[in-house]
């Protein structure tokens, strides 16, 4: 799986950093987390949003060292869990702080000249994440014991009293008690960061990747996966295909039909409790309109990538068309849950982790999670269709990115 450079991604929408090779800076990160935010409420209106998401991946930081603790090796996603929550939780205390009224860096010297009971090793005057830490210093897996599990529940303990605070209304009109309890969760965290051994640089430039690849400022679509592959082993660029459905004894099955061919065999729900389930070839129409990517409808086509061996086997081969049907039967069985997403805009971010972590391995991984998601919410909102209708026209269009519903003449 490709790395990107948080520095650059930042760049390319629309520049934060004016080199690469310069440390990830607090500030900056700061005025990235205004960029990227999502909160309604401005300003210190929205702190009490920000306090509970801050409280949140504290909380989160806590299950991943408890986890750690009970199931030892088993937890093998350990590192990329607390890096995640370690990062998202520098996202939140930089937004809070920032609504207050206070740059992070100046809450890092605060922090660092206070210090009665740990030793600082970072810089004085830090301005970067790479300054809060001892120069040179080797990170690896971060660590887990009794000092980590003190640490974090200090930090914990820290966030609490700040939302105490906060929802007692002892802060709203006291900057200086809502100062105090800022640079107080700061050192905490920076302590808490050490304990476990992580880099909250890493940290940091984790959050950026995941939070860019979230909501981009820009939407960039890359180019297609098979277009320097000959045509005949291309997707259609646009593609019109119809749903029909038809009552075959008691049952009621679809046939998809290209270019008057049925492309495989009529579906039907596949359980007792009728759920149009008959319908979800729509999801690997969105799949292909969207991302570029689908193995199953490629295998419908007969257009696998033959001319590249490795391609043929590894992304258009059987264990891909079946990772894709896997993916495409859980978000429907998802969906049907939530109302087929009727009223939806924003897919819950564990969803989109999950389905990003299926497809490691495969070139679809490099597609980003605000693609996912558009391309699951529009293939719902194509299912709604013809689940209202029961037949239909559906038309991908790949140089569009695009999915669209006619009713059928």
């Amino acid at each position: 799986m490709m790395t990107v450079d948080a520095r650059t991604l930042m760049r390319h929408q629309g520049s934060l950093f004016l080199e690469e090779d310069v440390p990830l800076a607090l500030d900056e990160f700061q005025q990235f987390t205004v960029r990227t935010d999502k909160n309604e409420k401005s300003d210190i209106a929205g702190l009490g949003f920000v306090f509970l998401g801050l409280f949140g991946e504290v909380g989160s930081l806590l299950s991943a060292l408890k986890k750690k603790q009970r199931d030892k090796e088993s937890f093998s996603s350990y590192h990329d869990e607390v890096i995640e929550e370690f990062g998202d939780a520098l996202w939140y205390f930089a937004n809070a702080a920032l609504r207050a009224g206070m740059n992070l860096s100046d809450i890092a010297e605060r922090a660092r000249l206070s210090l009665a009971d740990w030793t600082y090793q970072g810089k004085a005057g830090p301005s970067t994440f790479e300054d809060l830490q001892k120069a040179g210093r080797a990170f690896a897996e971060p660590a887990e014991g009794q000092q980590v599990e003190t640490s974090l529940l200090a930090l914990a303990g820290r966030v609490g009293m700040l939302v105490s605070h906060w929802s007692s209304g002892q802060i709203r009109d006291n900057g200086d008690q809502l100062s105090a309890d800022l640079v107080e969760i700061f050192r905490s965290l920076l302590i808490a960061a050490e304990e476990a051994n992580v880099s909250l640089d890493a940290a940091a430039r984790h959050n950026v990747i995941k939070t860019v690849g979230r909501w981009p400022e820009k939407r960039v679509w890359d180019k297609l996966f098979d277009d320097d592959f000959p045509d005949y082993e291309q997707i259609p660029r646009i593609m019109r295909v119809e749903f029909i459905e038809r009552t075959h004894g008691q049952r009621q099955q679809v046939v998809m039909r290209y270019n008057g061919v049925n492309l495989g065999s009529p579906l039907t729900d596949n359980r007792l409790e009728a759920d149009d389930y008959r319908y979800h070839d729509v999801f690997h129409l969105a799949f292909a309109g969207i991302l570029g990517w689908s193995p199953t409808l490629r295998a419908l086509l007969r257009i696998k990538r033959k001319s590249n061996p490795a391609v043929d086997e590894n992304e258009d081969g059987a264990r891909a068309n079946i990772i894709e049907e896997g993916i495409s039967t859980w978000i429907f069985n998802h969906g049907l849950r939530h109302g087929a997403f009727k009223h939806v805009k924003s897919l819950d971010y564990a969803l989109l982790k999950a389905v990003r972590e299926l497809v490691t391995g495969y070139e679809v991984a490099q597609r980003p999670l605000w693609q996912w998601e558009y391309a699951i919410l529009e293939g719902f909102r194509v299912f709604r269709e013809l689940r209202e209708h029961r037949n239909g026209v559906v038309t991908i269009d790949l140089e569009q990115r695009s999915i669209v519903f006619e009713r059928m003449s």
